[in-house]
């Protein structure tokens, strides 16, 4: 299984782009959020999920392991497939799919392009015990409760074999001004 791919940006179209490695260039499938996010020509590091099907092979990059831990989740869901699930993760940061996937917020997860009502509601019952607690509720973040879309503990926790949901659960009270390691060490021992 292909884990991660780093290289510089040659191609962009269509929400993909093409990572060039060393000369071997891999098409990946972005959200719109991490499309939006990369430029021609820039080097950069894409956590991947590569699936094998009979009639193609396709690699869905994702610029933290948590968005692709998430990812995971979601096709784990009945119905949902990795572009249901690729559209969920565009709608939003990964934190805020994951924070209203966990106050239950259907109406949200409905707005993805190709999910229903009755999928979203799906994905609801199915993983809101699967993604962690709520950081916030509401469309207004509270400053000291919210993590960073992008936050290297969690990504460090969650490649130390923590579920995203003990990940997050972990971090809760760990002051977010402090250094990544420091954090990881805090959140390990107050599990």
């Amino acid at each position: 299984m292909i884990a991660h791919i780093e290289g510089v940006i040659a191609e962009k179209f269509l929400n993909s782009v093409i990572v060039d490695v060393h000369g071997v260039g891999y098409e990946l499938t972005l959200t719109s959020i991490d499309f939006d996010a990369v430029s021609l020509g820039e080097t950069h590091k894409f956590y991947t999920y590569h699936q094998v099907r009979e009639q193609s092979e396709d690699l869905y990059g994702f610029s933290t392991l948590a968005a692709k831990k998430l990812f995971e989740m979601l096709i784990s869901v009945n119905g949902v497939g990795p572009k249901a699930a690729i559209s969920i993760l565009s709608l939003a940061v990964p934190e805020e799919v994951r924070n209203a996937i966990a106050n239950a917020d259907s109406t949200f997860v409905s707005k993805a392009a190709g999910v229903g009502k009755k999928s979203a509601e799906r994905v609801i019952v199915d993983l809101r015990d699967k993604v962690g607690i709520p950081s916030h509720y509401g469309s207004v973040v509270p400053a000291t409760k919210a993590l960073p879309p992008d936050d290297d503990a969690l990504d460090a926790l969650i490649a130390l074999g923590l579920p995203l949901k003990d990940a997050t659960a972990a971090l809760d009270g760990v002051d977010a001004n402090l250094p990544t390691a420091e954090r990881v060490r805090l959140a390990l021992k107050n599990r």
